[in-house]
């Protein structure tokens, strides 16, 4: 487990490191071009780091549909095509009621699931007069898991999940953003009878532009109280290719459920084990409002 930790720390050190030597000259072109960083444009490419959400929201009117896969473990071997031959699915749809409010729906063919979310923006990052670093982010989840189990009589209050987490991030200059997310998770439904309903967790993320159109991305979450004993803390690192206006997500993870109820409490995989997924994001924006003024 000490391995694992030190693993993960270098990984994150190094792209700090490397984003450190670029402070000075980052410095003077603030001074020479003030509005530049006045309001960041954008802090990651994409409303999802890999697993989890970012603090990015769509312009208002927008409606965005996304696809993930979550393929089989790479080392189930060549039977199963490398986990090629298994696959889960979640068909999402999110919509900007507001620039600053984002309500989202969809459907995990993984137990079934169905969930929903809220997003608020609490705070866009600026360094203007009020100069805070930061943008803040309340994300709202709920899930219901629908899967038939005959053992147990599944009413609707057992079958319900929710999360809450402070989405809290930085753009921390053109190459380098990074992102923690404290979480709350309940379920009204667990394993075991000692296994508690309520933990907390911490997520950490961190995206980096390694060449003109792609981003590398890590994400890792640390539960604070452990429940049954094969469960294992979420990691994953993927990239981002941006493609006219589009990005496409490919990432590995040793998680593989895609909703913030399922894969912080649940994942079974062991990343350095060999117990990754490979996975991918799809989207496709479609802007039903104009909220631009028309000229005249």
């Amino acid at each position: 487990m000490k391995n694992k930790i030190l693993v993960i720390s270098l990984i994150f050190y190094f792209l700090f490191l490397s984003t450190s030597a670029q402070d000075n000259l980052l410095d003077q072109l603030r001074e020479e071009n003030e509005t530049e960083w006045n309001t960041p444009t954008s802090t990651f490419k994409a409303i999802r780091l890999i697993n989890g959400h970012t603090v990015e929201t769509r312009e208002k009117g927008n409606l965005e549909f996304l696809i993930s896969h979550r393929f089989g473990r790479i080392n189930s071997g060549a039977y199963q095509f490398f986990g090629m031959d298994q696959a889960n699915m979640r068909l999402g749809l999110d919509y900007a009621w507001e620039d600053w409010l984002s309500l989202g729906i969809g459907r995990n063919s993984f137990n079934k699931v169905y969930d929903g979310f809220v997003k608020i923006r609490l705070y866009q990052q600026s360094q203007g007069k009020i100069k805070l670093p930061v943008t803040l982010v309340w994300l709202s989840n709920a899930s219901i898991n629908t899967i038939r189990r005959p053992e147990i009589p599944m009413n609707l209050n057992r079958k319900l999940q929710y999360a809450h987490q402070l989405l809290v991030a930085s753009k921390l200059n053109q190459k380098a953003s990074i992102q923690l997310m404290p979480t709350y998770i309940h379920r009204n439904l667990v394993r075991e009878r000692t296994d508690p309903n309520a933990l907390l967790a911490m997520g950490a993320g961190v995206s980096y532009q390694i060449a003109k159109s792609i981003h590398l991305n890590i994400e890792y979450y640390h539960r604070f109280k452990e429940q049954e004993n094969e469960n294992t803390h979420p990691l994953a690192i993927g990239v981002d290719i941006e493609t006219g206006g589009h990005v496409f997500q490919l990432h590995l993870t040793n998680a593989q459920q895609m909703t913030e109820t399922g894969f912080i409490p649940s994942t079974t995989g062991d990343f350095f084990n060999g117990d990754i997924h490979f996975g991918f994001n799809i989207t496709r924006n479609f802007q039903l409002k104009n909220t631009r003024p028309v000229k005249k």
